[in-house]
């Protein structure tokens, strides 16, 4: 009986459909809410501020930060939900104190604000609707479990002009081939002594250690980077109390990410190879926390995390492929499916940040269109 209702499903696609819509109520039911709150709360900027905060807060952090924390939590199941938040909640805490304090109230250590005090991204008197839904398209966008840019999806409807957009999609895309580069080198050239040192499942109790200090390290470069997307609702010199709301709200936030163990991003990452073993996952971590330390200090410009996280996963996924002696190309072709399939959604995620730019910035609309007449 089961299999004749899989294939009258196959049959009549719209099924399918039907069944998201019934599996995903609540969901599709908590976003409508929000576009109607979104799109009344304009009409006082302080409440579309904090509106936009909250939504921006969940978003990224269900989103964004699986990129940083996904290996953690793969290789980390055996451990308690709760150890795993006030470890990486407590390193949060810690990191962004830090930039208010040192930044005199900046919490994004000066992503969104240049050393000369102008800024790429000013906070708006008034809020768009369209800045306000962004985070909703995030979530919705995350449900599909579609790994896109946070920076590019949530930065690029606050930004001034299209020179803010530009430099971080030329910033992230140098970092997605330099991480894809040195990954695939890295994992190419060390295959047959990481596959013969990981060979057996037992490992010394060390490498929970180094885990846990990778991945501490690699944490909070990420809240560096990416502590931008959320603050951008947010004054760029907050007060202490608005630094509190800011603070408390992600801390709690991570605190359900990890009682939900990643959640529906969380597949990305456990689909890849052997990414539970606690020794791979900390290999990726760690050249994914250099790449993120060597970009932070070169330059203020935001970038996207997420693009540095594919280029690295990428690049590990086709050396492995290609290092394997097994006959036949179907490890070959399964890697190149995933790295064009997570790439595109990336991709989706970008065309859809600068839709939502336009949509709510005549001035990045003019420049678009004057772009398009000098190519035509």
């Amino acid at each position: 009986m089961a299999n004749k209702f899989k294939r009258y499903d196959r049959d009549r696609p719209y099924l399918n459909l039907l069944d998201f819509l019934s599996e995903e109520k609540t969901f599709l039911t908590i976003v409508v809410v929000g576009i109607i709150i979104a799109a009344t709360s304009t009409t006082n900027a302080n409440l579309a501020m904090w509106i936009g905060f909250f939504f921006a807060a969940y978003a990224a952090v269900a989103n964004d930060s699986i990129k940083s924390l996904g290996t953690f939590i793969e290789s980390n199941k055996a451990k308690k939900w709760w150890v795993l938040w006030l470890f990486i909640g407590g390193i949060f805490l810690v990191t962004v104190t830090w930039s208010f304090i040192y930044f005199d109230g900046d919490v994004t250590y000066q992503r969104l604000t240049n050393p000369d005090g102008t800024t790429d991204y000013p906070h708006p008197e008034r809020f768009t609707f369209f800045q306000v839904i962004a985070p909703l398209v995030l979530l919705i966008l995350t449900r599909l479990r579609m790994p896109v840019s946070t920076t590019f999806l949530l930065l690029s409807v606050f930004s001034a002009n299209t020179s803010g957009i530009t430099s971080v999609v030329i910033k992230s895309w140098s970092g997605y081939l330099l991480a894809f580069v040195i990954s695939f080198l890295v994992w190419y050239l060390s295959y047959n002594t990481i596959r013969k040192y990981f060979k057996s499942r037992k490992f010394s109790q060390s490498w929970v250690i180094v885990q846990w200090v990778v991945s501490g390290s690699l944490w909070a470069t990420w809240v560096m980077q990416d502590g931008a997307n959320i603050a951008v609702f947010l004054p760029r010199s907050q007060s202490i109390g608005q630094f509190s709301i800011f603070a408390l709200t992600i801390f709690f936030g991570l605190g359900l990410l990890f009682y939900l163990r990643g959640d529906k991003i969380q597949g990305v990452v456990s689909e890849k190879t052997r990414v539970s073993d606690i020794r791979a996952a900390t290999l990726i971590d760690l050249s994914y926390v250099i790449l993120l330390v060597y970009k932070l200090f070169i330059s203020t410009v935001p970038m996207s995390t997420t693009w540095v996280f594919l280029g690295i996963i990428g690049g590990r996924e086709i050396a492995i492929s290609i290092s394997r002696k097994k006959k036949g190309n179907k490890h070959k072709k399964k890697a190149t499916k995933m790295i064009v399939r997570d790439f595109g959604y990336a991709m989706i995620g970008l065309l859809v940040s600068i839709i939502l730019a336009a949509s709510g910035n005549a001035s990045i609309r003019e420049e678009i269109y004057i772009w398009f007449q000098e190519l035509l």
